[in-house]
């Protein structure tokens, strides 16, 4: 549309110039010529407009906003016509406590209190898009700075209407995945009502106060001795049971030599232990007792 409106200007000069007195007049007719070149150029050229990809454009003619939405591509539009271009794919939205994280600069996480009355610290990221069909809504009635306008402060009141309902340390553990869950229904009904589509909720991380913290270690460790001991006590046990097991064995061990061996045939083993001693060629042996099979005798050898 600049285009156009500089070749006016050209155009005006020409009547101007071919209104003049010589020698200006001359020159009149060939400004006027590339005045009306440059108005057509720019006509031309207004009426045709490009949406790029992961884009929608919303029409707005004389302040009225159009339903049509521009998907992404070669549009030819009413040169009168302004586009404005929305992101359709996803944003994410950051509030941390950490510099650089979120699109605040400086510390932007959020502060709650706990059903225990305990200040909970919150980082926390919100994936979402706008809903290419509310385009047009969104430009009409909330206009380009909606993460301002809707996703900054819902976000922000959906956790602290909802954190009130847990204690601290729950949030920190066991009902961390329940917060995010109903964070996430809190948000992507109001989202919705404003042309936006909640992705995903994102629970970064969760800081507790110090004390609460330290308790929590103090009980973390407690836990893992006693579990430690748990291990100790059970070791030792299985190592009773083995010794009496062991115990067991040699008395039953015990009890079978003691009734099963008869007297005969302790002396028949010990005339065959003689026998192969006395028959051996590189041993002189001398048997002294043993008398009778009464006990067992005394084997000397000059080895």
């Amino acid at each position: 549309m600049l285009i156009a409106i500089l070749g006016v200007i050209v155009l005006v000069v020409g009547i101007v110039l071919k209104r003049s007195p010589e020698p200006g007049s001359r020159f009149g007719g060939i400004v006027n010529t590339v005045g009306i070149v440059i108005i057509a150029i720019g006509l031309l050229l207004s009426t045709v407009n490009v949406i790029e990809a992961g884009n929608v454009g919303v029409q707005t003619l004389f302040g009225q906003v159009q339903n049509n939405v521009l998907e992404s591509g070669l549009h030819f539009i009413n040169p009168l016509v302004e586009v404005t271009t929305f992101d359709s794919r996803t944003q994410n939205y950051t509030m941390s406590g950490k510099e650089g994280e979120g699109q605040v600069q400086g510390d932007d996480a959020i502060r709650v209190l706990s059903s225990d009355g305990l200040e909970v610290t919150i980082d926390l990221s919100v994936l979402y898009k706008i809903d290419p069909n509310k385009a047009p809504f969104i430009l009409q009635n909330i206009g380009e700075k909606y993460e301002d306008k809707i996703v900054r402060p819902v976000t922000r009141t959906a956790i602290r209407d909802n954190a009130v309902n847990y204690q601290a340390v729950d949030l920190y553990s066991t009902k961390r995945q329940e917060f995010q869950f109903k964070i996430n229904q809190s948000i992507t009904s109001n989202f919705a009502k404003n042309g936006l589509i909640v992705q995903q909720i994102l629970v970064r991380n969760i800081s507790l106060p110090a004390s609460v913290k330290a308790s929590i270690e103090s009980k973390i460790n407690a836990e893992q001795d006693a579990q430690k001991m748990q291990f100790v006590l059970q070791k030792e046990r299985q190592e009773a049971d083995r010794k009496r097991v062991e115990a067991q064995g040699i008395a039953d061990y015990q009890k079978i030599l003691s009734t099963g061996l008869s007297d005969k045939q302790l002396i028949y083993e010990s005339i065959k232990a003689q026998k192969e001693i006395a028959l051996s060629p590189n041993a002189k042996v001398i048997i002294i007792g043993g008398g009778g099979g009464k006990g067992n005798p005394i084997m000397l050898s000059d080895k």
